[in-house]
């Protein structure tokens, strides 16, 4: 049987740095002087310092350039949706060209997104832009959150496994700025000041390049079912991200140790891809799983350069891993999401 390898990866944002000002806009709906002092001062924990979005700030944070977002006007979902058609495939065209790949010989096509829907999607875009077969297998992820980069490589190990001439083109894309909620509850503004917009671009085949992908666990954990929520209403996508989330996974990522490593022990793993979720969820991972301080390094480069883009963003990890990787160091992926639930890879450096 083939092995697949996660071959090439490459990564995009939006050109509009949005944190500060989304920080003060989100300050802005607290009005008690207590409360927001408590805000502002968590926030500077964040250990984020910029975030990209395809929206553009008032330079005043009382909302964007296009009046999008108002402090007095929120748009509804389907203002939401439409916006996501319209932006996601300039910045999907700008990690594919990235990529740097041959459309025609691609075979399969794995778009995982949960910040928005249309039908002809953004698969059809890139299929009808980047030359892709009209007989290209089609695969959507949807609504899986920031695990769902982890779900997309797997069906494309599958893939290659089943089909040794199989070329996966693998996507995340997401638009987490579209999904910004009025809310005067710091946790809530807290979670809203994590997120951003990103987009990867990847490519796997059997082709020895890479990382070659050795195994994957998935974990759910049904007694915190309620921590991480995504649910679709009628003022656009409602989020819970509960701040017991860490607690939660510095808990119960003991228990899973053996299955995530493959059996190996952790001093065999030379590389730790964990999805930045937030600091503090790089805080439990790393006492949960015994990593070192310094084995999350990557990840915490990308929060502080880009904030949570939900799927897209342990891609952007692993690509930078994959830049500085030497032959046959072994690897961890993990990424976590609705349900409460964690799916992790394991890869070797080819």
């Amino acid at each position: 049987m083939a092995e697949a390898h996660l071959n090439r990866i490459a990564t995009a944002t939006p050109r509009h740095e949005v944190h500060d000002t989304f920080r003060r806009f989100a300050g802005y709906q607290i009005t008690e002087p207590k409360i927001h002092t408590a805000f502002a001062r968590l926030a500077e924990r964040s250990q984020v310092n910029t975030r990209w979005s395809v929206l553009e700030p008032l330079p005043d944070a009382t909302g964007t350039a296009d009046g999008f977002y108002r402090l007095d006007r929120f748009p509804r979902t389907g203002e939401r949706m439409a916006r996501y058609e319209r932006e996601a495939p300039a910045l999907a065209g700008m990690a594919l060209d990235r990529l740097a790949f041959d459309g025609s010989e691609v075979t399969h096509l794995i778009l995982a997104t949960c910040t928005g829907f249309a039908a002809p999607g953004l698969d059809h875009w890139i299929i009808r832009e980047y030359g892709l077969p009209n007989d290209v297998e089609r695969t959507i992820v949807g609504f899986m959150g920031c695990q769902a980069a982890i779900n997309a490589l797997k069906l494309a190990r599958h893939a290659v496994r089943s089909d040794p001439r199989a070329r996966v083109l693998v996507v995340n894309l997401e638009l987490c700025s579209l999904h910004l909620q009025p809310s005067s509850e710091v946790e809530q503004l807290l979670c809203f000041l994590l997120f951003a917009d990103g987009c990867s671009a990847a490519l796997v085949t059997a082709e020895e390049e890479g990382f070659r992908m050795d195994g994957f666990h998935a974990a759910l954990f049904p007694d915190a079912s309620d921590q991480i929520t995504w649910h679709i209403g009628d003022a656009g996508f409602d989020m819970t991200l509960a701040g017991t989330v860490p607690l939660t996974l510095a808990r119960a990522l003991p228990d899973h140790t053996r299955a995530i490593l493959g059996g190996a022990n952790h001093g065999d793993i030379d590389l730790w891809a964990v999805h930045p979720g937030g600091r503090s969820i790089l805080d439990a991972v790393m006492h949960g799983l015994d990593i070192p301080p310094e084995g999350l390094d990557t990840s915490r480069t990308v929060l502080r350069d880009n904030g949570n883009m939900s799927s897209a963003t342990v891609m952007f990890v692993l690509e930078q891993m994959l830049a500085r990787s030497e032959a046959g160091q072994r690897g961890v992926a993990l990424a976590f999401g609705p349900g409460l639930s964690a799916e992790t890879m394991r890869f070797t450096a080819c």
